[in-house]
């Protein structure tokens, strides 16, 4: 049987923490898969999907900016995927290729690290509304979270999603700046950063002695080990954790769908952890 292959498809792709990840999970499993990444513009992308519906493929996944337009390419979209409006895994099935999203289960299983306690009916304050923030939303929403804030620049961008999710969750739209923040923050049992602040700008996103001092502060942010809002949290004596277990458990959930075995989460935690842990890796 020739090897099977798993490629990344995005641009620019500068980091290796995926290719780490589910290679040493394919050896420790003995399965003849090998991940790559494949750099490609949109123009490129379809002839890629192309070749992922030929014999020897598992499937992909698919990074920015390719997470939308990839939906088109598609035989199958799941319900959630299709719900987040983005696709980020795709597994392929006898020439099929079914696309899937893993950022809610590995956003949750990240905000467990820190909040381990349920969710329904707490209070809690997002900050960014893009993808991730879309995600983080979408899978609070699930877990039943009593108010759900969330802030971003503008509040057009919170105000969007809180149309999109109004049928089943109450989203309270706000800019950084509008005045009820401070109170918001003071209220929360939880604040989550799904912004890129801490790893592409400095950080905090918000003032931490602003947030409730029993709160969990997930920051899903994973390069530095310890952004700015994590270190101030835990200063203060709050529960914080970064995003690593949530890139790992993004990764295991897509690996168990291509390879049908179990979670694979400790060898890509043990794999992935020296590049997590490296000063000097590029973000």
């Amino acid at each position: 049987m020739t090897m099977r292959t798993v490629a990344l498809f995005g641009t620019p792709l500068r980091r290796r923490h995926s290719v780490v990840m589910h290679n040493a999970a394919f050896a420790a499993a003995g399965v003849d898969a090998r991940y790559e990444l494949r750099e490609v513009d949109e123009a490129g992308l379809a002839a890629q999907v192309g070749e992922a519906r030929r014999d020897g493929w598992l499937g992909f996944q698919v990074t920015a900016p390719h997470k939308r337009f990839v939906m088109t390419l598609l035989d199958e979209i799941e319900p959630d995927a299709r719900r987040i409006g983005a696709v980020n895994s795709v597994a392929a099935r006898d020439g099929r290729l079914v696309g899937f999203n893993t950022d809610v289960l590995g956003f949750l299983a990240g905000l467990r690290s820190c909040h381990p306690g349920e969710l329904a009916g707490r209070s809690v304050v997002v900050a960014g509304s893009g993808g991730v923030g879309h995600a983080a939303v979408y899978g609070l929403a699930s877990a039943g979270v009593g108010r759900l804030t969330v802030l971003d620049l503008d509040a057009a961008a919170p105000r969007r999603l809180a149309e999109e999710f109004a049928d089943f969750a109450t989203i309270e739209p706000l800019a950084f700046a509008d005045p009820a923040v401070p109170a918001r923050l003071g209220d929360a049992n939880v604040f989550v950063n799904a912004t890129s602040v801490g790893m592409l700008s400095p950080g905090p996103v918000v003032d931490v002695e602003t947030v409730n001092r029993s709160a969990a502060v997930f920051d899903v942010v994973y390069i530095p080990a310890e952004t700015e809002l994590v270190r101030r949290a835990r200063a203060r004596g709050m529960r914080a954790a970064n995003g690593d277990r949530m890139l790992v458990a993004q990764a295991a959930t897509a690996w168990t769908r291509w390879t049908g075995l179990p979670d694979p989460s400790a060898v890509m935690r043990d794999a992935v952890a020296p590049l997590l842990a490296d000063p000097d890796l590029e973000p």
